[in-house]
């Protein structure tokens, strides 16, 4: 899909799509429906961050206060971002492929390249971190598997991983279904969770009030908002889930409607267990624990089962995350092959429709960085950071789209307009500052992950006889990415900078 090609569409197309939603646009007959959307959307936010994401943020310093300061700044960012999402399906219900169609449409081919590409490398780094929590969370009760980066740990988890190949391989509604179940049964020990500090009493009022503002002469407030930011984002990444998968939906007005129901369900369901958490044992514990931290709450609250419920919680939810997110890895490239803009051979699909080639492929690359993870004993919280800096380019492109068409009227009605422009702008500028917030670290992980992706760019673009990056614009961004990776690795390697 060429980007001329995409803005020839003008206003007109949003009353038409308009009038077809209303009468329940039909996709795919045989698709996923609302309710299948919604659990996908659930199953890849809930996966491993809300079982360490308290610990995650006292380790920053993070006080009450600063937490619920930024789940205020957060509920507004993501909630603007998932309108974006929500208004950019109303208003473009023909860009099925989501995340790089967004931003293909808005800023040429070599930016949704950019964009998927970034999608696709987050949801493969994504993968790796839940393995290590995973394993981590059964190394609670086999130890042999340690924290769950450890060679016993990656010959596990490289078997399970290609266990979900070949389930992904049999079709990708199949194992959407699968995920249903998968969903409704991790949200069990949540719930316990929830009811046990709530219910046993074990929410002490003077501990949350003790943790209100910290510790003197800690990190200055602003400091620790900043410093949640990251984890916070962690969270939430998959909330546009149905949105990536859109080209698989039975009806295309289930997209956003699944995407507000699971944001919803989610926020209040994290904003309840992080308020709890600061009110049963003192922020500098909780820095200390181990991940998942969640189970150290528990247990310090109820005892050992309450670790062992925490845990089984993880690996429950766990194994329909890393489920969501073979299929989330898979659709991304094999979308943009659809387009026109991945090479050709990423839209092959097998005899049961599912996306070989690029589960294959994404697998791949999952296992390499898992291997990478034994040798360089890198954590969960690692490989989290490193997928949450991949993703913020493709979401600042889709949100930043929805700016342009609000700004100027493209796509939309009249009455769409207003609303749009409040929740692109606050959208565009959520994200720009995650951007901010990941640092200098995190921009130097982007571009080394980015950087090899212009030559798949360029292999597509010359399979198609098409010229690789035709404009000016285009040729300076490559040139930015390949500068700054090349002082990203001299920093690295001279010991300037650590990441690993």
């Amino acid at each position: 899909m060429s980007n001329a090609a995409s803005e020839t569409l003008d206003g007109s197309l949003a009353a038409s799509a308009g009038a077809s939603r209303d009468k329940g646009q039909i996709i795919d007959p045989n698709g996923l429906d609302l309710f299948r959307l919604t659990m996908m959307v659930i199953t890849a936010s809930i996966c491993g961050g809300i079982f360490a994401l308290a610990g995650d943020m006292a380790a920053g310093g993070a006080s009450t206060g600063a937490v619920l300061i930024s789940w205020a700044i957060c509920f507004v960012g993501v909630f603007s971002l998932m309108m974006c999402f929500n208004g950019l399906s109303q208003a473009r219900p023909d860009l099925t492929g989501g995340i790089y169609a967004y931003a293909a449409a808005g800023f040429g081919d070599f930016v949704g390249f950019n964009s998927a590409w970034g999608y696709w490398v987050s949801a493969c780094l994504s993968s790796v971190s839940f393995a290590i929590l995973l394993f981590s969370a059964l190394g609670y009760f086999f130890h042999p598997f340690e924290s769950g980066n450890n060679l016993l740990s990656c010959v596990c988890a490289s078997a399970f991983l290609w266990l979900l190949v070949w389930l992904v391989s049999r079709g990708v509604k199949e194992a959407a279904g699968i995920n249903v179940i998968v969903t409704i049964a991790k949200l069990v020990p949540l719930a316990l969770f929830v009811l046990s500090i709530a219910l046993l009493g074990k929410f002490d009022p003077a501990i949350f009030m003790e943790n209100f503002w910290g510790e003197a002469g800690g990190p200055d407030l602003g400091t620790q908002i900043v410093s949640t930011m990251i984890a916070l984002v962690w969270v939430f990444t998959g909330i546009e889930g149905a949105v990536v998968i859109s080209g698989r939906a039975k009806y295309a007005r289930d997209v956003g409607r699944a995407t507000v129901i699971g944001f919803i369900s989610v926020f209040v369901l994290y904003l309840i267990i992080s308020l709890e958490s600061m009110g049963v044992m003192p922020r500098a514990q909780m820095a200390e624990l181990a991940t998942p931290s969640m189970a150290g709450i528990l247990e310090h609250a109820i005892g050992p089962v309450g670790a062992s419920i925490v845990n089984l919680g993880v690996v429950l939810s766990l194994l329909g995350a890393m489920l969501g997110y073979v299929i989330i890895a898979a659709e991304t490239p094999f979308e943009a092959a659809r387009q026109g803009v991945f090479p050709k051979s990423f839209a092959r699909t097998n005899k049961n429709g599912a996306p070989i080639v690029t589960v294959l492929i994404s697998t791949g690359i999952t296992q390499l960085f898992l291997i990478v993870s034994v040798f360089s004993s890198s954590t969960y919280q690692f490989f989290y950071a490193c997928a949450v800096s991949t993703i913020l380019i493709p979401y600042v492109c889709s949100a930043a789209y929805y700016m342009k068409i609000a700004w100027k009227r493209e796509h939309l009605t009249p009455e769409q307009v207003k609303k749009a422009r409040v929740f692109g702008t606050v959208g565009f500028v959520y994200t720009v500052f995650l951007v901010w917030a990941a640092g200098l670290v995190g921009i130097m992980i982007t571009t080394i992950l980015f950087a090899p992706g212009i030559i798949v760019y360029a292999m597509g673009q010359r399979e198609r006889g098409e010229k690789i990056l035709p404009n000016m614009a285009d040729k300076a961004i490559a040139a930015v990415i390949v500068v700054l990776m090349a002082v990203s690795i001299a920093l690295m390697a001279t010991g300037t900078i650590q990441v690993l």
